[in-house]
């Protein structure tokens, strides 16, 4: 393993540090509660590899830059995925058509598979007439002959100047595929030539991979789980479902804070006891609203 890295070295920082990257990519689960360490052992064992110790700690030192910069792309990763807002159909199209073709490609298309491309078409607000739209566009992408390249090389055009917009193209395509436990040559392949037509490199891909799978990592733990539970409370808190959109929320918060304000019941001569109870619940209509509006992107 040290010559192998020691190989990569001579080639040249860039080229090892992509290689670097694609190793990473499978051994973040930790990414989500800032505990990477994965750049600080490639480091020091390319440092190793040339027997001398200022090299161990150069590579010490590199790698924890690193891991920083993960660690914190990671974050704010994860504070832009809950609520992805409204996207343009010329946009949508082709996104779907692709995850279409990504899910079919190894021949079936699996339940985890729907249900997180069920899922990003809540995320980005689809209507009933719309969704009925992405679904048309989903199986439109999964014949053999779809211009896969094609489509992405259109997306480029499309998005012009806009690295953001790649990214969360090529984002949405990786959440289907990390749906299930693995992804096979054929379908990683593919994904490969959806960033090479978009500009996105290895080591982009690699990180969004990375997070995508910290992210899908911690859902399962107890702490996300634990999550996951005050979400939930939250959504019960405003009394709708989690399916419910930004502009619902918003709707939701202000009627309950118009009736359980203690300056709205004020008129009614209340009790101690009244007014307490209007606090409890005005703190809790609150802290549920700030929860989403954060998890959300809700401006």
């Amino acid at each position: 393993m040290l010559g192998m890295i020691a190989a990569k070295t001579r080639r040249g920082k860039r080229h090892f540090w992509e290689c670097a990257c694609l190793r990473v990519r499978m051994r973040s689960s930790d990414a989500s509660s800032g505990n990477l360490y994965w750049g600080k052992i490639i480091g020091a064992l390319t440092g190793a590899a040339t027997l001398k110790p200022w090299f161990v700690l150069l590579g010490l030192l590199l790698g924890h830059q690193f891991d920083r910069g993960f660690a914190a792309r990671s974050r704010g990763f994860d504070s832009r995925t809950a609520d992805l807002g409204r996207l343009p159909e010329d946009f949508v199209k082709p996104l779907f058509q692709s995850m279409g073709h990504l899910s079919k490609c190894d021949g079936r298309v699996l339940e985890a598979e729907i249900r997180a491309v069920r899922t990003i078409m809540h995320r980005l607000g689809l209507s009933p007439a719309e969704v009925r739209k992405a679904i048309h566009w989903f199986e439109e992408g999964k014949r053999t002959d779809f211009p896969l390249a094609q489509a992405a090389s259109g997306m480029k055009r499309r998005v012009g100047r806009k690295p953001e917009l790649r990214s969360i193209y090529v984002r949405l395509l990786l959440e289907v595929a990390l749906a299930k436990e693995h992804i096979d040559k054929k379908e990683r392949g593919l994904l490969w030539t959806i960033c090479k037509a978009l500009d996105v490199g290895r080591v982009e891909l690699a990180q969004l991979e990375a997070m995508i799978r910290a992210q899908k990592n911690f859902r399962h733990s107890p702490a996300g789980d634990a999550d996951a539970r005050r979400v939930s409370q939250a959504y019960r808190a405003l009394g709708i479902r989690e399916s419910a959109s930004n502009d619902d929320i918003k709707r939701a918060y202000r009627r309950l804070m118009n009736k359980n304000h203690p300056d709205k019941i004020a008129a009614g001569n209340p009790t101690e006891e009244d007014i307490a109870r209007a606090e409890r619940r005005t703190r809790e209509i609150r802290g549920a609203y700030e929860m989403l509006k954060a998890r959300r992107s809700i401006r």
